[in-house]
């Protein structure tokens, strides 16, 4: 048997946590979401390509916040099959030899499982090398999940244990510390969300949003694209140091954004008769990374016929009036597209600026206490809070000197 955390669907849990007020969601949120620590059988590979995982570090990711925070969009719900053990942001251990990579090898796991991890012939997305896009998310020989930590079949990195297939895996190189290592899926997401787009030499990108998510694109652009002006709307103190030692040319508090890009980018703010304003003028891509109300902030800041790049998970309408009106293009980056994007993102995980995003590390057993510093991190100070799955209760909880700022 193995220590577990898992999602059981709970409608009552789910509209309760999501009624709650954003100010009370750290402190609330653990209590009513519907998870469980349980001990269960370990999951069982189902098939000869996969191999058996030890989880040394998960990270909490921010759509694993709004799932047990009740904003998780319904649309989803037909993608994942319940109980799950979340946790899609990994790194393990291999427990079984495959192909060249001995058991004890430390691996990264592309949490994305398409046509070929689930024995079926591609699909025309898989075909085409977009398995971030399969189509058969529900099918094949594992139940339904549009990712590892998201079927009931596979486990999750929240666990002490979980499967994968062994073509989803990464190698860490040695001198990669965990710490470092497990931000390689959300960096692989970032790379592809930049890769998603035309990136014009010296264009003006915003980037809406400084949780992990924004941040890791703004490393992604900085290093991999020629992007020109990076402006990040930053709510906190300490974001705005991390944006700016990740590249961020400026960073703008998030009430004073239009103002703050107008000056920046020219053009002329305008107000409508009810409503927020908005410019005419603004930034040549704005990318929306809080999947929260930032979707609407970025179609008042870009310009006409500019780009809006969705990197976070959406999870609050908006206004589409600026999307017709200034025929902006719209585009969606929902997980990275494969092996180029996790070897640049190993590539990118040593990057010095990244030292100490890894800032809270939690035994299964304290899962209330690591949801509600997750939940609480922007204010913080925090970056990225983990599961330590191997760690027993005693151990400290924080051993990279806790919260910055």
């Amino acid at each position: 048997m193995i220590l577990a955390l898992e999602y059981h669907r709970s409608p009552a849990r789910y509209l309760a946590a999501g009624r709650l007020p954003g100010r009370l969601r750290p402190a609330v949120v653990p209590s009513l979401a519907p998870l469980r620590l349980s001990h269960r059988r370990p999951p069982a590979p189902p098939g000869p390509d996969w191999v058996r995982l030890r989880p040394v570090l998960s990270g909490i990711c921010g759509s694993d916040l709004s799932m047990a925070a009740g904003t998780v969009s319904p649309y989803l719900s037909a993608l994942v099959s319940t109980p799950f053990v979340p946790g899609h942001e990994i790194v393990a251990e291999l427990m079984d030899d495959t192909g060249d990579l001995r058991a004890g090898t430390r691996v990264v796991a592309d949490p994305v499982l398409s046509c070929g991890t689930r024995g079926l012939d591609p699909c025309a997305s898989c075909a085409d090398g977009h398995e971030n896009r399969c189509d058969r998310v529900t099918a094949g020989r594992v139940s339904a999940g549009l990712q590892t930590g998201f079927c009931a079949d596979t486990g999750g990195g929240w666990s002490e244990r979980l499967v994968a297939h062994r073509d989803r895996l990464h190698p860490v190189p040695a001198s990669l510390p965990s710490e470092r290592a497990v931000l390689a899926e959300p960096l692989a997401c970032a790379i592809r969300s930049v890769r998603r787009i035309d990136v014009p030499r010296g264009a003006t990108v915003a980037v809406v949003g400084a949780g992990t998510v924004g941040l890791l694109t703004v490393l992604a652009l900085r290093e991999l694209t020629p992007a020109g002006p990076i402006i990040v709307l930053a709510r906190h103190p300490a974001q705005r140091r991390r944006a700016t030692a990740l590249g961020a040319t400026e960073t703008i508090d998030p009430g004073n954004a239009l103002r703050g890009l107008r000056r920046i980018t020219g053009g002329s703010l305008v107000r409508p008769e009810l409503g927020p304003g908005y410019l005419l003028g603004g930034a040549d891509i704005v990318a929306e990374c809080t999947g929260g109300q930032g979707l609407d902030t970025a179609l008042r800041i870009v310009r006409a016929g500019g780009t809006v790049l969705l990197s976070g998970m959406p999870s609050r309408p908006a206004d589409l009036t600026p999307a017709w009106y200034r025929e902006l293009t719209i585009a969606g980056s929902y997980a990275s597209r494969g092996a180029a994007d996790f070897a640049a993102a190993l590539d990118l995980a040593s990057h010095d600026a990244l030292e100490g995003f890894v800032d809270g590390v939690y035994p299964l057993s304290r899962w209330r206490d690591a949801l509600s510093h997750a939940l609480a991190a922007g204010r913080s100070g925090s970056v990225k809070i983990a599961f330590a799955p191997q760690r027993r209760a005693d151990e400290p909880a924080e051993p990279n000197g806790g919260a910055d700022g």
